[in-house]
């Protein structure tokens, strides 16, 4: 394979985050020790960035794409999504993950909070949402309970859009008493 075919391919593809396996997938490599020289070659030109070991990434990459790929399982909630649902007004500029653990981060200027939820919760894709590129986010119910669950002392500033039977429908997940109390006082108030 040429040189100038590599990088053609890795900027046709729709991702803009790599991990090393799905590179060689791409481009159909077997001989890994090849691929990594070739990698850090374009890294060492400028090509393409590697923030972390193991992963690729194109110029004006995805924060998220690249959130979802460092630690596996994990999927974007709390309040990054409340935040974009419209459901707490307060600014973040952290996109924050549950995990099977807890982490900060800072990659390229973007921060990354991962937050470690009993493992019953985080591999249950119910109200996770997975795209091409995967990107793992969940809804905004999920991403509601999941704030609730981990703080008990938080408050949503707009519940109003919620799906309520959703909520009722992902509640069980969670086998917490204290989390359905807490979600029936947000509901009440509304």
């Amino acid at each position: 394979m040429k040189n100038d075919s590599f990088v053609i391919t890795l900027f046709q593809d729709w991702r803009t985050v790599f991990e090393l396996n799905e590179v060689a997938m791409l481009l159909h490599e077997t001989n890994f020790a090849n691929l990594k020289q070739k990698l850090h070659y374009y890294v060492h030109i400028g090509v393409l960035g590697n923030p972390r070991r193991g992963i690729y990434v194109k110029k004006n990459y995805n924060p998220e794409e690249i959130a979802c790929k460092l630690f596996k399982p994990s999927y974007l909630s709390l309040e990054y999504v409340l935040q974009q649902s419209g459901i707490i007004f307060q600014y973040t500029n952290h996109l924050t993950m549950v995990s099977y653990l807890s982490r900060r981060l800072e990659i390229s200027g973007h921060h990354l909070l991962f937050r470690k939820i009993k493992n019953e919760i985080l591999l249950n894709t119910e109200g996770i949402i997975r795209d091409r590129v995967g990107v793992n986010i969940a809804s905004p119910e999920r991403a509601f309970l999941d704030t609730l669950y981990l703080n008990k002392e938080f408050y949503a500033d707009n519940v109003s859009s919620l799906n309520k039977e959703f909520i009722s429908k992902l509640l069980p997940l969670y086998n917490s008493t204290a989390l359905r109390r807490r979600v029936e006082k947000h509901f009440d108030n509304d």
